[in-house]
């Protein structure tokens, strides 16, 4: 009997930890560069999951930029969480540049990231005031192979510039660098404000963050709808004393249509009720909203459609 009884106890507790170890749930979450403020959202989120329920097993991988996520939403299995903006993800769908060949439309939206701002940043001393004034100089557009990269390049396109500016391709990261040891006269990036990469960079180093004229922006506008106006308050970055008008785009978290349902609900539900605590750390959480969902262009995951549901928010049929 004692023999049975320890066989029985012992098969029952091989049970419960086969059915804890069946109750977790990996989650990969891909957003950017270590450097860029993307990144420290992903690890906010990251470990809102794991507080918010212990089913929850978050990864953080950092990435080179959305079209990489993209890319590879084409071919992760499970629970792969990525950031990316709708206007790429509508590239993919269309097999456009630079997904030619690759046409995917796998993408399923879970929720609202704070806004990609665009900002151009010059050294003090080159004398560089305005986005016009770049011509003839050295200008890194975007980290290499980014969306940031193309779109800059389309925005200094847009406005004539394209030809007139000396245009540097190298990693985001070596941007900073080479503006310490004046190699370049300034760079692009397109990340959350304050992105940290800014704030350390204009910690040693004496910077202008450009403002676009009304004229530009509406031109800008005009090539891209998604991007919106938008301007940085003063005391954004060190040195910078008065408000930048620029522009800003939507960025959304996405999962595939490979993610388990209830995952997606979870994911979904936990990000929206505990977005309150995220602001609270960090305020860029504060700008978006679950009404903001309808802006993420793919379909929304049968799992956070479900969330949003209860939450009696209302989903365009083209997004069902």
């Amino acid at each position: 009997m004692k023999t049975l009884v320890a066989g029985v106890l012992g098969v029952m507790a091989c049970g419960l930890v086969a059915g804890e170890a069946a109750a977790q749930t990996p989650v990969t979450l891909k957003s950017a560069k270590t450097t860029s403020s993307y990144y420290m959202m992903t690890v906010q989120i990251a470990e809102m999951l794991k507080k918010a329920d212990p089913q929850f097993v978050p990864t953080v991988e950092e990435s080179q930029g959305s079209v990489q996520n993209v890319k590879e939403s084409f071919v992760r299995p499970g629970n792969f969480v990525f950031t990316a903006p709708p206007s790429l993800l509508a590239s993919a769908r269309e097999g456009k540049k630079p997904f030619e060949g690759q046409a995917h439309d796998n993408a399923r939206s879970l929720f609202v990231m704070p806004g990609i701002t665009v900002h151009f940043v010059v050294r003090n001393e080159t004398g560089i005031t305005s986005v016009e004034g770049l011509a003839g100089h050295t200008f890194v557009a975007g980290g290499k192979g980014t969306f940031c990269e193309q779109s800059v390049q389309k925005i200094l396109g847009v406005l004539g510039l394209v030809e007139k500016v000396n245009i540097e391709s190298v990693e985001l990261p070596a941007a900073s660098s080479a503006m310490r040891n004046a190699k370049i006269d300034g760079f692009a990036t397109c990340s959350s404000h304050p992105t940290p990469q800014l704030v350390e960079l204009a910690t040693t180093n004496d910077l202008t963050v450009l403002s676009f004229t009304d004229a530009e922006r509406d031109k800008i506008i005009g090539m891209n709808p998604m991007y919106a106006k938008m301007t940085l308050p003063a005391g954004t970055y060190k040195g910078q004393d008065k408000p930048v008008a620029t522009l800003a785009m939507p960025v959304g978290a996405y999962g595939t249509d490979k993610m388990d349902e209830h995952a997606a609900y979870a994911i979904t539900k936990t990000f929206w009720e505990w977005k309150g605590k995220l602001a609270a750390d960090n305020p860029w959480w504060k700008g978006v909203s679950p009404e903001m969902i309808t802006l993420m262009g793919a379909k929304v995951h049968p799992g956070a459609a479900k969330y949003y549901r209860e939450a009696g928010v209302k989903l365009p049929d083209s997004m069902k």
